[in-house]
């Protein structure tokens, strides 16, 4: 019962929309910027970059301390550990604040990680995503520019790959439990630019 009422607490942190409220208090409506999504990126874009960074790093907040407190107070051992760490990235894609429909849940992922491995997972998933827009923009593309579809498939695809260094590295069975939810959540987050992808790739076929 205290696994479930710290994962209700976590998931409820993982729902604030910071990004969302600051958007507002600066009188721009994210869901109507770009893609609609309510995260820091579109507040970037819509009310300058100061409001911007103070949205990537509440959002990365409120992944990283709740989670890191509450394992500190020595809750989160095993498979504990794997509904608190989805939780708030659980919470801020199906933010109830915004009806279910929340942000795409990198930032919160970014702190998910960082409390769970003192930032070891969550590095190496950024260094992945500067490879893979490296790949994208100059051998793929070759023109040096990026898309929606692009940034979905280095999400998604970059944590597809985090799980290889998951499973070659001494994690437990329970970090790769946490990891495939992880993955599933961004998938869904992303999944109007993946499907727009197969299916202009379908169409090239």
């Amino acid at each position: 019962m205290i696994v479930i009422g710290w994962t209700a607490v976590l998931f409820l942190a993982g729902s604030l929309m910071f990004s969302y409220w600051l958007g507002l208090v600066s009188r721009k409506n994210l869901k109507a910027v770009g893609d609609g999504n309510p995260g820091a990126l579109n507040l970037w874009k819509a009310a300058g970059y100061k409001l911007g960074i103070a949205g990537v790093l509440l959002d990365f907040a409120k992944g990283y301390v709740p989670l890191l407190f509450i394992i500190g107070i020595g809750f989160g051992d095993g498979y504990e550990r794997v509904p608190l760490a989805i939780a708030p990235i659980a919470g801020h894609a199906f933010s109830p604040f915004l009806r279910g429909k929340g942000g795409k849940a990198i930032a919160v992922t970014f702190g998910v990680w960082s409390a769970l491995t003192a930032f070891e997972v969550s590095l190496v998933y950024a260094v992945l995503l500067a490879i893979l827009s490296v790949a994208n923009r100059w051998l793929g593309s070759g023109r040096g520019t990026s898309s929606p579809r692009a940034d979905a498939l280095q999400v998604v695809g970059g944590m597809l790959l985090l799980g290889v260094y998951l499973a070659v590295r001494p994690f437990d069975s329970a970090t790769r439990l946490i990891w495939l939810g992880n993955w599933a959540i961004l998938a869904i987050t992303h999944r109007a630019e993946l499907l727009g992808w197969l299916r202009k790739r379908s169409v090239n076929d």
